[in-house]
């Protein structure tokens, strides 16, 4: 494919995208189950046996027969004919006991002063987790919840996918910003930082072992912009011009199997590329989907230019969803930023009031 110029055509959103993610998600690596937070499973993780595989106490306590305490009362002290055992939240219930008395329910005296309905304060069998059970799914990522669910029923490993990323940084654009926001979706990375001619940028791009590569700046049409020759010459150039704004000057391609993405260096840019078409290759990559967007109520209306797909920043308030602007945003701006909405390039817009989805950053 020949360099695009400024005057050229760009590529529609939808079809960048769609090739973009013609690749499949990485293999699967097992990972301690801490360690595998905030990452995809690639599994899903089942129990495979009861918890607990007999009944436990709930709390800490006195284990009793609930049939043996029936009525007991301050008014009412029901004498047992053996002392009540003592338990500990956790401990394995005694033979004959299917309830535990809070600690004031035996008097000095040892006689029972409350009673207590059948199962209170126990866990019974298979009650945390039945076996077969599944604790989290292929697919989605691994919550510190679901993560101290997997440890209580004895699961010490996942099945996870970690993408590798590396990442190209020239000049001085928001590589660092993008790195962040790569490790936030869950892939490890390693990055280089080169200079703006074609033959540095050329060889940083050529790393053993990556999923991906993201170069970070070098996208325009000045003179010192050389990242989509570096990447024609390098590899396979498909896209040079994307109708994203802000983000026109992205471009992606191919370098073997490697999926290539050439993100603009400016923040806003960037950030607008990152989530229009990277996100979306991290989460392939990752075999899950993008974060779910959220419904709210715009304050102000949003104009667009039909035929151009437009990210427009947007913040909450009390009032709703504020937008804070698209392209050229000053970093004072941007960083008001709690999410984003994708005007597609058929609309001109949203009008004030009505309900948007919003993409979280």
């Amino acid at each position: 494919m020949s360099i695009r110029s400024a005057t050229s055509a760009s590529m529609p959103l939808d079809e960048a995208l769609a090739r973009l993610l013609e690749v499949a998600p990485v293999a699967t690596i097992l990972a301690p189950v801490r360690e595998g937070i905030g990452l995809v499973l690639g599994e899903d993780a089942v129990a495979l046996s009861d918890h607990p595989a007999e009944p436990r106490a709930r709390r800490d306590g006195w284990a009793v027969a609930a049939g043996d305490v029936t009525g007991a009362s301050p008014y009412a002290p029901v004498a047992l004919r053996s002392p009540p055992t003592w338990v500990e939240d956790g401990d394995a219930l005694p033979l004959v006991t299917d309830t535990v008395l809070p600690p004031d329910a035996l008097h000095s005296d040892g006689d029972i002063v409350a009673d207590a309905a059948q199962g209170e304060g126990v866990s019974r069998l298979g009650q945390e987790a039945a076996r077969g059970d599944v604790l989290a799914r292929a697919g989605e990522r691994l919550t510190p919840l679901r993560a101290l669910a997997l440890a209580g029923v004895g699961i010490e490993a996942v099945a996870v996918r970690r993408p590798h990323i590396h990442i190209v940084a020239i000049g001085h654009g928001a590589a660092s910003a993008v790195s962040d926001w790569v490790v936030a979706a869950g892939a490890r990375i390693t990055s280089s930082v080169s200079a703006r001619d074609v033959e540095s940028i050329a060889a940083a791009l050529q790393v053993d072992g990556a999923d991906a590569v993201l170069v970070v700046g070098g996208t325009g049409f000045g003179r010192t912009d050389h990242s989509a020759e570096a990447l024609a010459r390098t590899g396979r150039l498909d896209a040079h011009g994307i109708a994203l704004h802000p983000g026109e000057s992205a471009g992606f391609g191919r370098i073997g199997t490697v999926p290539v993405l050439l993100l603009p260096g400016r923040p806003d840019a960037a950030l607008a590329t990152f989530l229009a078409l990277g996100r979306p290759l991290l989460a392939r990559l990752s075999g899950t989907a993008p974060p779910d967007g959220v419904k709210g109520r715009l304050t102000r209306k949003i104009a667009s230019t039909v035929g151009m797909s437009e990210i427009v920043f947007v913040r909450t308030t009390r009032e709703g969803v504020e937008p804070i602007g698209g392209g050229d945003l000053p970093l004072r701006r941007l960083i008001l930023a709690e999410g984003a909405v994708l005007v597609p390039p058929e609309r001109e817009g949203y009008p004030e009031g009505e309900w948007i989805e919003i993409v979280p950053l």
